[in-house]
């Protein structure tokens, strides 16, 4: 079942940085997505985790899967169509065993399966520039196997996240529509309170995700808590569709040292403020951890005034 509406809707939080916390290096190119091949279960525990604090969605470990990626390690293009696939079947093992741990749970568990931007599988931390250079054609066909690999595993929605260009978005409804089907929802990385990572302004963005039916939530993750408040309000001025909002720790990225740095930020702070100005579907990103979901949680069960059986 898909999130409805307006409701206040719970994301997960970091998968690779609580991987990382857990004792796996992912340091490597591949980032999460290695561990599909070499450590599945552990993928499946975090999932598990996140929905034990209260998420009601599970992001699958597939952002920065790619065929390109896994052809460094010597696997076949069947070999990564699997792995992609295993990525949903693999949030959906953990929403089974919550759901045989919580029988009289009221909450509906979502798996989102996550496409990442093109610049994600450069390494060079150009996801959060856009300045990758790529016709709109070269980044449909792309994205285009993945998507579709995706999807023949049965997610219950595409989560098109930590996209920096209005640009990569068009690129990726394209390839949406030849999946009339299939529903997701758009998210921006952003420089600034009002534009994204490569200059586009934000009402844009929302003007144009508000007009496609199969887009059902819109707003911006992996930025600065400190840029939500006025992102989230200008995207929901043009739009009655749900507004995300998942940010990062507010470190930022070295992509050279492949490491964050700077000062960690407590996004859950601001929670009442993102959903004041329109934010309904809250969660975490990088940094992140499942104790930040517990928060989200109980901040999003007090706005409803409620809080649903576990």
């Amino acid at each position: 079942m898909l999130p409805q509406g307006s409701r206040l809707t719970v994301l997960d939080g970091g998968l690779a940085t609580e991987l990382a916390t857990r004792g796996f290096d992912l340091s490597d190119a591949l980032w999460s997505a290695r561990l599909l091949a070499d450590a599945p279960e552990a993928i499946e525990a975090v999932h598990l985790d996140y929905f034990e604090a209260g998420a009601d969605v599970a992001i699958t470990a597939s952002y920065q899967a790619s065929y390109e990626g896994f052809a460094t390690r010597g696997l076949s293009r069947g070999d990564t169509d699997r792995l992609l696939a295993r990525s949903v079947e693999l949030a959906r093992a953990a929403r089974d065993r919550y759901t045989a741990r919580h029988p009289d749970s009221a909450r509906p568990l979502v798996i989102a399966a996550s496409v990442g931007p093109y610049g994600a599988t450069l390494h060079d931390g150009s996801e959060y520039r856009g300045d990758y250079h790529m016709k709109e054609d070269a980044l449909a066909d792309f994205h285009r196997p993945r998507i579709a690999a995706l999807l023949g595993a049965a997610p219950d929605l595409l989560a098109c996240e930590t996209l920096p260009s209005l640009h990569e978005a068009r690129a990726l409804l394209r390839v949406l529509h030849e999946h009339p089907a299939a529903r997701a929802w758009v998210t921006f990385t952003c420089g600034d309170g009002a534009h994204t990572s490569a200059g586009d302004d934000i009402t844009e963005c929302a003007r144009l995700l508000d007009e496609e039916p199969q887009v059902l939530a819109m707003g911006v993750n992996c930025v600065d808590p400190a840029l939500v408040t006025s992102l989230v309000r200008a995207m929901a001025a043009e739009t009655d569709k749900p507004i995300i909002a998942y940010p990062n720790s507010g470190e930022v990225w070295n992509a050279a040292g492949r490491c964050w740095e700077g000062t960690a930020t407590r996004f859950t702070a601001h929670l009442e403020e993102w959903i004041r100005a329109g934010a309904t579907w809250l969660g975490g990103c990088c940094r992140t951890t499942p104790a930040d979901i517990r928060v989200v949680r109980g901040v999003v069960d007090a706005a409803q005034g409620f809080s649903p059986a576990r």
